[in-house]
């Protein structure tokens, strides 16, 4: 595991210094024409750290980076929050331990009575993203989460694999970009777990747009946002996404749809 997140560590790393505009840094072009990327001693450079050592961390090299250096090749980088969470995740910073992270089936009954007073869909995610509870409304919004097998019915497997969820998602492409990048985020100190390689293998052979997505390394932290859907009898529903995370039950997330303004609730609901 630790192993895959140094090799991870080092790609995100080249990746993201090629993708610099050297002149936002105040930095000539490189040749006649390169405007895009720093060298690896300007990144050492400006970061204080040596050549050699920023090197063999590109490469994945079984070397210590404390905090603080990687902190300042963020700033240096430019990343944003959720991209510096992820590098320090990758460099063994996470606030969770990867082997403390337990797989979760089901929410617990407190959990799901919450989510059973709730008249708008919701739901709960797993630190898998795995769906481990929904009330009435969701299903009633999706109708089929109750058919899918506990091994498929995961959030990020679903939006990726199931043609009825993605008919009723006008805004597919946007929000499975918005999926793989908060996933990414969120994943960094799981990386190299069985689980987690398991997932994301069968992801990128069942979908080419998941593959595509997952090698860009985009990193986004979960932001509240509207989400449109297309049922299948009721038409165009509008909600506010929202996320929140119960304090005794830290390890889910629940998301919950707020209906906005002229959206009524399909029957059922």
């Amino acid at each position: 595991m630790r192993d895959e997140r140094r090799r991870e560590l080092g790609q995100f790393l080249r990746d993201r210094r090629g993708n610099l505009v050297r002149a936002e840094l105040g930095l000539p072009p490189i040749g006649r024409s390169r405007t895009q990327g720093l060298r690896r001693e300007e990144v050492a450079s400006f970061a204080a750290v040596s050549v050699t050592w920023y090197t063999w961390l590109e490469q994945g090299r079984e070397i210590n980076a404390s905090r603080q250096v990687l902190e300042a090749i963020a700033r240096v980088l430019r990343l944003t929050g959720a991209e510096n969470s992820y590098l320090l995740a990758l460099g063994g910073y996470a606030p969770v331990p990867a082997a403390e992270v337990a797989v979760i089936e089901q929410a617990p009954a407190h959990v799901q009575g919450l989510l059973d007073s709730l008249d708008f869909p919701a739901f709960a995610v797993a630190p898998d993203w795995g769906i481990a509870g929904w009330n009435r409304a969701y299903a009633v919004l999706y109708s089929r989460i109750a058919d899918v097998g506990p091994a498929d019915r995961n959030l990020l497997w679903l939006i990726f694999t199931d043609p009825h969820l993605r008919d009723m998602l006008p805004d597919w492409e946007e929000t499975s970009s918005h999926f793989v990048a908060e996933f990414r985020a969120e994943a960094g100190a799981r990386l190299g777990s069985a689980a987690h390689t398991g997932l994301i293998s069968r992801l990128t052979e069942a979908s080419p747009e998941f593959a595509q997505l997952w090698a860009d390394r985009g990193v986004e932290r979960f932001a509240s946002r509207q989400r449109v859907f297309l049922h299948p009898t009721a038409g165009e529903l509008v909600f506010e996404q929202h996320r929140l995370v119960p304090s005794d039950a830290p390890e889910l997330h629940l998301v919950m749809y707020t209906p906005a303004a002229g959206t009524q609730l399909p029957r059922g609901c």
